[in-house]
């Protein structure tokens, strides 16, 4: 079989005021995320490792800011339209595995939506799709909650 891993980040900065969208789900919050699209970070990461597993570059080349399409769009269909793309045709998802480190509001919550809702959108099972949070300890940016960030890996395979 022929496997490919990729790997993606990604780092928006907080702001009052804003939605607050992760995995493809609302986050009740005071803050939200400052960026062209809904900004949900985690999605941003996981399309990153999606586009990097078959070397197609990055989510900024394909859905640049610049872009009045891509303003305010919900990342939920940006994640379709990756999968959507002619070179994953003969490409499934395996599992994808998502860190996302954010000082406040607590996710633990929220997190078997984020992997409902991420599956659905890959059509794959909740149980290849893993959301971990954790905090920075009130350490840098992340801590001083001016910001969040996002890794993200994926195992593909050839159908």
């Amino acid at each position: 079989m022929d496997f490919r891993i990729g790997q993606g980040y990604d780092v928006h900065a907080l702001a009052e005021g804003l939605p607050m969208f992760l995995g493809g789900v609302r986050i009740p919050s005071e803050t939200g995320f400052v960026a062209h699209s809904d900004g949900d970070v985690a999605i941003h990461a996981l399309c990153d490792a999606l586009l990097g597993a078959l070397a197609l570059g990055d989510i900024g080349h394909l859905f640049p800011d610049t872009d009045d399409r891509w303003k305010g769009v919900d990342s939920t269909e940006l994640l379709a339209a990756v999968l959507k793309l002619p070179d994953y045709r003969d490409w499934t998802v395996v599992n994808a595995d998502i860190t996302i480190a954010l000082q406040a509001p607590k996710l633990a919550p929220h997190i078997e939506a984020m992997r409902r809702r991420l599956s659905e959108v890959m059509g794959i099972s909740p149980s290849r799709v893993s959301v971990k949070a954790t905090t920075t300890e009130h350490l840098g940016f992340v801590g001083r909650k001016e910001g969040c960030e996002v890794w993200a890996v994926v195992l593909i395979a050839r159908k």
